[in-house]
């Protein structure tokens, strides 16, 4: 799939990055796209992969999740892995829209929190069994059961927003 960068915005000290298809096929927040936030630093802090071709195939294993997660996180994340729990394992929905419709992309989410400082981070591997999310530094509101950080990587977010 070819991207064509279609936004770039800076956030506080943070640049999000979206490239959607060049082709325009299922173009604008909830379609198709490749967005990631990079810290000015130069740290990956995030980025998802919402592509139709994960729609279908057989999701990893647990054990095969994790050890995709681990791998990813030794090559783009290693500063997670020193002291870190895994909470919990499980497939995992992400809504797309494709040609007008919802849909559904799943993928096997492996849920991990920072020891070191609470926060939380997960991995999300594809049926392809590449690696389609990943975010960090996620603050849990927990009196209000939801998430406190910014969904920068979240089009439904993205459309509050505006």
């Amino acid at each position: 799939m070819r991207f064509r960068n279609k936004h770039s915005v800076a956030t506080y000290m943070d640049v999000l990055i979206r490239m959607e298809r060049a082709d325009k096929r299922n173009a604008g927040l909830g379609g198709e796209h490749f967005s990631a936030v990079v810290a000015t630093s130069g740290r990956l802090k995030g980025f998802v992969r919402m592509d139709l071709a994960l729609r279908d195939g057989v999701l990893p294993s647990q054990d095969e999740a994790h050890d995709i997660a681990m791998r990813f996180l030794s090559d783009h994340a290693a500063d997670l892995l020193p002291r870190h729990e895994v909470s919990f394992i499980a497939p995992h929905d992400e809504a797309i829209r494709a040609d007008g419709k919802s849909t559904t992309l799943t993928g096997m989410k492996v849920k991990m929190r920072n020891l070191v400082d609470g926060r939380w981070f997960w991995v999300i591997v594809g049926a392809d069994r590449e690696v389609m999310v990943f975010e960090r530094d996620i603050v849990w509101a927990n009196l209000e059961g939801r998430r406190q950080s910014e969904k920068w990587l979240h089009d439904s977010w993205l459309a509050e927003q505006h």
